[in-house]
């Protein structure tokens, strides 16, 4: 049991210890499982689940899967971790596999398969963090008590939940792989995260264009820019990428102003001068 306990992962291992397990029972048929009804993730990456495959295909499985009697068929047994492990079993064509078998109540199998995805390395940080807030607000566990049964620091903890407090359309909009979670990291702790975050959308623009475009709210010296119409910064972002040099569009009510283009030695102005000239 020891073995089976260091393979599962700190929190996994912490949970198994405080249920009951049957010892004897170490292997079951892929058919005599089900899934876990209560699986908070409900998406599984197709690419990441034909590595596993592969994986299993080479060197059999590993970790064990994690199952209760099942609660709705007395000759099946529920899962209440591993299901990707079991998933991907199939596609490599196993007959049976390894199993701890355990006694969980509703409660204990979510709690089973929240940590379990958490510990996960391709979890997705929207994820992670939802995970994590799970833990928190339906088990009473406190940052330090996830920090401990994740073997994270409670720092990254705090750091991972920051993603939560974009507005729910940002987070719907990640939900919907609209909009990366590289891009999200950027948006956390911005006042008009929402605006932003349909700008990058709508521009579709890479990470590092939307760090540019987070600068001209973050940098003290564009303050005066907040001002803007929305549109003028958009312009100004376009422009600034399409040229590589920073972009100032000045525009008055009604309609006149002055753009300016900075440079920062003789072969940036050249190159100012090498577009006006190619294009008029």
């Amino acid at each position: 049991m020891d073995k089976v306990k260091k393979g599962l992962g700190r929190g996994l291992s912490s949970l198994i210890g405080e249920t009951k397990i049957e010892p004897l029972k170490n292997k079951l048929a892929v058919s005599d499982l089900v899934p876990n009804k209560y699986q908070p993730r409900k998406i599984f990456d197709e690419i990441n689940l034909e590595e596993l495959t592969n994986s299993i295909k080479e060197r059999g499985m590993l970790q064990p899967i994690i199952v209760r009697k099942s609660l709705d068929d007395g000759t099946k047994f529920e899962i209440i971790a591993g299901e990707r492990r079991w998933l991907a079993a199939q596609k490599a064509g196993l007959h049976d596999v390894p199993v701890v078998v355990t006694e969980a109540d509703d409660l204990k199998s979510l709690e089973f398969a929240i940590v379990e995805n958490v510990q996960r390395h391709d979890l997705n940080p929207l994820e992670e963090a939802q995970g994590y807030k799970r833990l928190i607000d339906e088990f009473y566990y406190d940052q330090e008590k996830v920090s401990k049964f994740i073997g994270k620091s409670r720092s990254y903890i705090s750091n991972a939940l920051r993603i939560l407090t974009l507005p729910n359309d940002v987070i719907k909009l990640i939900e919907d792989q609209k909009l990366s979670t590289g891009h999200a990291k950027i948006l956390v702790g911005l006042e008009n995260a929402s605006f932003v975050a349909n700008k990058i959308i709508e521009k579709k623009l890479s990470v590092r264009q939307s760090e540019n475009f987070v600068k001209l709210f973050k940098n003290k010296k564009h303050r005066s820019r907040l001002s803007k119409d929305s549109n003028i910064l958009a312009l100004e972002l376009s422009v600034s990428n399409k040229i590589g040099l920073n972009v100032d569009i000045q525009n008055s009510k009604n309609n006149k102003g002055k753009i300016s283009f900075e440079y920062k030695d003789l072969d940036q102005l050249n190159k100012i001068i090498e577009i006006i000239k190619s294009n008029y």
